[in-house]
């Protein structure tokens, strides 16, 4: 499975309790859909840092990097060197 969709299946399933997937573009953004609230970037947060073995800085959290799945599957991939 691709970063993209353990982000998707990950975020239907554990924030927005969706049954039917993610029903959102890849480059929707979560702040402003509604997606995902700030409990749920830490959330995100700690699923990044578990599911790809990553560590992630305090000033890295950012809309940059997290307000999307296009955005945080970048960012997982600059940190994994890809």
């Amino acid at each position: 499975m691709n970063i993209e969709s353990q982000i998707k299946n990950y975020i239907a399933r554990n924030l927005i309790f969706s049954s039917n997937g993610f029903n959102y573009s890849d480059d929707a953004s979560f702040l402003e859909e509604g997606i995902v609230d700030s409990q749920g970037v830490m959330e995100l947060l700690l699923f990044v840092e578990d599911t790809f073995g990553i560590s992630v800085d305090d000033q890295e959290i950012t809309p940059d990097n997290f307000d999307s799945v296009s955005r945080l599957a970048d960012f997982i991939r600059s940190k994994l060197g890809q």
